[in-house]
């Protein structure tokens, strides 16, 4: 740990509940504006989507339909993909947001399937899976990406939820970029510290640090995504068999 970093003003306990207080305020209002945005986002009109479009699971051929595995509603993350590359170079950020994606209990008892629905090859994506020691539902949509984001740009890290009545699918609302990080709790921790995320966009006092560079979501380390280290060390094989018959 490192001495000496810049740090807040010290007071009294009187004068710390105070200034907290007044923040609470803010934070008050922010949590019934992400309340009303969310009813908002219940409103939205949603577009069909052929339920026949085609995907690729452990079980080999599937359909858009099928993964939502009987559920109502179905909860897609479009995982980018850098096919024929290794391990250390598939997306940090990708990997970031799905490695948090754990314990489903909690949606599946709301009727709602998590998925992901990966933009490359799914046996070389499906090793990657292996690797992390992920186990949540994991499908190619190579093939089907122009169905299945028909009007957003390929190649990027996509949230998109659908629902079904019967066997028609809808979309009824999608993200991306910073918008995953409704996937994440790491960040959310971090900002109720007193050095936040430490990356240098952040509107920080002088001093803080700010270690982690220019841009958003620094989450690669030692040439890889942060969290394929501990898999690494822990012996797991990072072989996705790339360039291999």
């Amino acid at each position: 740990m490192k001495d000496q970093l810049a740090a807040p003003n010290i007071v009294d306990r009187g004068a710390f509940q105070a200034e907290l207080d007044a923040l609470r305020l803010r934070e008050k209002a922010h949590t019934r504006e992400g309340d009303a945005i969310a009813a908002a986002r219940r409103r939205l009109p949603m577009v069909e989507v052929d339920g026949a479009t085609p995907l690729v699971g452990e079980r080999g051929a599937v359909t858009l339909l099928d993964a939502f595995e009987g559920r109502r509603l179905l909860i897609a993350y479009y995982f980018m993909w850098r096919t024929g590359r290794p391990a250390p170079e598939q997306c940090e950020g990708c990997t970031w947001v799905t490695s948090q994606v754990r314990e489903l209990s909690y949606v599946h008892s709301r009727d709602v399937t998590f998925a992901v629905l990966c933009q490359g090859p799914y046996e070389e994506s499906a090793r990657y899976r292996e690797f992390m020691g992920w186990e949540v539902p994991w499908y190619s949509a190579l093939g089907s990406l122009d169905t299945l984001l028909v009007g957003r740009r390929l190649g990027m890290m996509h949230v998109v939820c659908y629902v079904r009545h019967g066997p028609t699918v809808f979309e009824t609302y999608w993200t991306w970029m910073r918008g995953v990080e409704a996937m994440d709790n790491n960040y959310r921790l971090l900002d109720l510290t007193v050095y936040g995320r430490q990356e240098a966009w952040e509107e920080s006092p002088p001093g803080w640090p700010q270690e982690w560079g220019e841009g958003k979501q620094r989450i690669r380390t030692d040439g890889r995504p942060i969290a394929q280290l501990p898999r690494v060390k822990a012996g797991h094989s990072d072989d996705l068999h790339v360039g291999k018959g």
